[in-house]
């Protein structure tokens, strides 16, 4: 069990320490003033606008809430309220007293709310502009390559950079490397001097060398940042009269072995490392009319189930890192599950559908890329479909109960059309594409079951499901199954099930996950950054860095 206080991912904007959130029209401000007293645990001071956990939580709150309360808001400026400073990265000092996995979730929980920016541009039409304002390094840069654009004030000293190599002996590898390369298209050999310099690049240069779209001297920064953010705006289908969402605390139950939320409930058992997620099916009337979705703002089912998945799943990786192993059960209505769905498709293009489609496809995304494995039981009383079939999918292995003796108590599940696309995995593939490696056939065989319940021999000769077991060897084969993983090496499996939940598909957000689960991982482990005289040990303390010279 991890001592360590539990680390809470609810917050509002009325207990922000460290973001400015303010709203002009379509134009919506997030201003950097991080409180360097404020840090989420001691023993670090957040200077220069550097940041740890506590202000990601806070930055993935508040894009949050622009997305659902405020629908009129089509840009997003991000900038700093400080003088000289746009931010200077993660807070080194808070590196160097954490723990190794501390580090790697850290940089795991960022990546995902920068992944967000990206995926609300690209799906929802919520853009976003970076006005660096001042000096921008590290994870600042990094946040700013996750905008649209950046645009950098030149006034002779505020520079963009990477400087983790030389400074630090660690890299870049929260998206840095990457989004540099892949995203702005950055020559190889200039951003190895760029990667490899601690001084960064300013001004003209930083255009010249696809650092940055634009500079603006200081006399007319902020009306450029402003008519830019308008012509962003322009670009946007994000409704101007749109009423918002307002998202309310969510009703959670803590307890020392489980979480209990309206339609999620996890269930720890410690002893065997094991925790089971159950998401409910819709209960009673669900609305089906988009005034009725309205009405039931942060209430409706599909909206409250994922704000509380993401919390289960979010509070889980981040407290609990011996619980290896976890169980995805759902129990309820099928047809209800259906009946949501085909409600969604009708209305995916009305902006809070929308926006509530993303949220369920960020969730689910935040499930493929957790380092745990993942088995899907498909029992009496399920609800395996669509939306939530999505969820077995996800899962490193699927099993589901064979009762042939009872065709009408044995458990079903039933794909739908929201299962052909409508949540893409980071890899821009459907779990069902992923699963098939995109082969035509099985995915045509699939299609052809769609809406109707398959039963574990139907589902297993579909490809759908692991094992079907009957009756008699069910709970001896899921018990000997979940003994063996939990006796695994966690690191060897956290490789495996991240190699094999992304088995085909690159593209720049695989690439910023899998550098970091490997390149990130190892090299935050080695003598070099963090060994008695590392570079991240050493950093601020005057003293140089030792390195092993080996090359490995």
């Amino acid at each position: 069990m991890n001592t360590s206080p539990r680390v809470e991912y609810q917050t509002h904007p009325s207990q922000y320490k460290h973001w400015k959130l303010s709203f002009d029209g379509a134009v919506a401000t997030l201003k950097a003033d991080f409180d360097e007293n404020a840090g989420l645990r001691p023993g670090y001071k957040l200077k220069l606008n550097s940041y740890d956990l506590g202000v990601d939580i806070e930055l993935n709150d508040a894009v949050q809430r622009i997305r659902f309360e405020h629908p009129e808001v089509r840009t997003v400026v991000v900038t700093s309220a400080k003088e000289k400073v746009f931010c200077s990265g993660a807070n080194i000092f808070m590196l160097g007293v954490s723990s190794h996995a501390w580090k790697v979730n850290f940089c795991k929980f960022t990546n995902e709310t920068r992944n967000g920016l990206e995926d609300s541009s690209k799906h929802s039409g919520l853009k976003f502009l970076a006005a660096v304002n001042g000096a921008c390094a590290g994870g600042g840069y990094e946040l700013a390559l996750a905008c649209d654009e950046i645009i950098l004030v030149d006034d002779r000293a505020s520079a963009v950079s990477l400087p983790e190599v030389p400074l630090l002996g660690v890299l870049p590898g929260t998206g840095g490397l990457t989004r540099v390369t892949d995203k702005r298209h950055v020559r190889h050999d200039l951003a190895d001097i760029f990667c490899t310099s601690v001084e960064g690049v300013r001004g003209q240069k930083a255009v010249d060398w696809r650092l940055v779209d634009a500079v603006a001297k200081t006399s007319v920064f902020a009306q450029t940042v402003q008519a830019r953010a308008q012509e962003l705006a322009a670009q946007s289908d994000r409704p101007a009269h749109g009423q918002g969402v307002q998202l309310l605390p969510l009703q959670r139950t803590l307890q020392a072995d489980a979480l209990h939320y309206q339609h999620v409930a996890v269930e720890i058992d410690r002893a065997k490392r094991v925790a089971t997620f159950t998401v409910k099916a819709p209960a009673g009337a669900q609305p089906t009319d988009l005034a009725g979705i309205e009405a039931l703002g942060d209430t409706w089912y599909p909206l409250a189930m994922a704000r509380e998945l993401e919390d289960a799943i979010l509070t889980m990786r981040t407290n609990e890192l011996d619980i290896g192993v976890w169980l995805i059960k759902t129990s309820g209505d099928a047809a209800a599950v259906l009946a949501m769905d085909a409600t969604l498709l009708a209305h995916q293009n009305h902006w809070l559908v929308r926006e509530t489609i993303g949220l369920l496809r960020r969730t689910l995304s935040r499930l493929d890329v957790s380092s745990r494995s993942l088995f899907a039981l498909i029992e009496p009383g399920s609800c395996f479909a669509g939306t939530l079939l999505e969820m077995a999918l996800a899962c490193d292995r699927v099993y589901q109960l064979a009762l042939p003796d009872d065709e009408a108590g044995a458990p079903k599940i039933t794909v739908a059309e929201t299962n052909f696309g409508l949540y893409p995995m980071a890899t821009d593939q459907s779990r069902l594409g992923r699963r098939f490696y995109d082969e035509q056939g099985p995915l045509d065989a699939v299609r052809a079951h769609a809406g109707q319940p398959l039963d574990a021999d139907a589902a297993f000769a579909l490809g759908l499901v692991t094992a079907n077991p009957d009756d008699i060897d069910w709970a001896d084969e899921v018990r000997i199954a979940i003994e063996e993983r939990v006796a695994m090496s966690p690191d060897a499996l956290t490789g495996l099930e991240a190699n094999l939940r992304f088995n085909s598909q690159e593209n720049m957000a695989t690439r910023i996950f899998g550098r970091l689960t490997a390149w990130q991982n190892w090299i935050f482990q080695r003598p070099n950054a963090v060994g008695e005289k590392g570079a991240l040990k050493v950093y601020g303390k005057g003293d140089k860095a030792a390195f092993d010279w080996n090359r490995v």
